[in-house]
């Protein structure tokens, strides 16, 4: 479907993303899930952006099934849920630090509570929660001067799919740190909204609970996007057995 998928265990793609922000390479990571993946696919400047992330993680179970599917090798998921947690418990080990950009001052201070009590040692460069709408180009430059004066190595993105990955993109060579659009898993973190055990996870079910969570702001994501998915990874199927050459990425 044109989008590069990046693959590795959870534990090398922490390593990856850990180097780049010790190199305070201005870069940034992103979690595909269904949503992303079909948006992109839609939409050739989202597309773009997405491409050209340093790590593309499969974060939905789908998508990490379709990189076998399509001959890639057998990739574990490796979501934006899982992964925060990990980053941050090894950036506490290399002494790294972190920023986090998005959501409320509510979760801001939720997550910061449960850094103090579980990684002590880890430091929080800073946290800013910018308001729900565009901001000015002085505001903006305003958050780009903090957050450089701050000098974390990883900047933490929650303002939503596709604007968090757009943010990314077009602050990338002005943020001086390695940024990760990781959404709602700043949410699950601060322990404000709950996930799945892992045995319904594994069953590909969390996209349900969501719907249950919230279904006014996700009915048409889940029960449109989803099937979209379903059938252009259906159609590349067939396309691939009947040996029709797949189509060229358009960038």
């Amino acid at each position: 479907m044109n989008t590069w998928i990046s693959t590795g265990t959870p534990t090398a793609m922490v390593d990856t993303i850990l180097k780049l922000g010790a190199a305070r390479t201005s870069s940034y990571v992103c979690f595909a899930n269904v949503h992303m993946v079909v948006e992109a696919y839609r939409h050739p400047t989202f597309r773009s952006v997405v491409n050209r992330a340093a790590v593309v993680a499969p974060d939905g179970s789908p998508v990490a099934a379709a990189v076998r599917w399509f001959g890639g090798p057998r990739q574990p998921r490796v979501a934006g849920m899982d992964t925060l947690p990990m980053l941050l418990e090894e950036a506490a080990r290399r002494g790294q630090s972190v920023y986090f950009y998005g959501t409320t001052g509510q979760v801001l201070q939720a997550i910061e509570d449960r850094i103090r009590r579980e990684l002590p040692s880890l430091r929080i460069a800073g946290m800013h929660a910018p308001p729900f709408r565009q901001l000015t180009q002085a505001e903006d430059d305003a958050d780009v001067a903090r957050i450089n004066e701050a000098n974390p190595d990883l900047v933490f993105v929650a303002l939503g799919c596709p604007r968090q990955e757009q943010w990314m993109a077009t602050h990338q060579g002005r943020v001086k740190a390695c940024m990760l659009g990781v959404g709602q898993a700043f949410m699950t973190y601060a322990g404000l909204e709950r996930r799945l055990p892992a045995w319904a996870r594994k069953l590909w079910l969390e996209w349900a609970y969501r719907l249950y969570l919230e279904p006014r702001r996700l009915w048409r994501r889940y029960l449109v996007t989803n099937s979209r998915f379903v059938w252009l990874i259906t159609k590349k199927g067939v396309q691939q057995i009947v040996g029709r050459p797949a189509e060229a990425a358009p960038w």
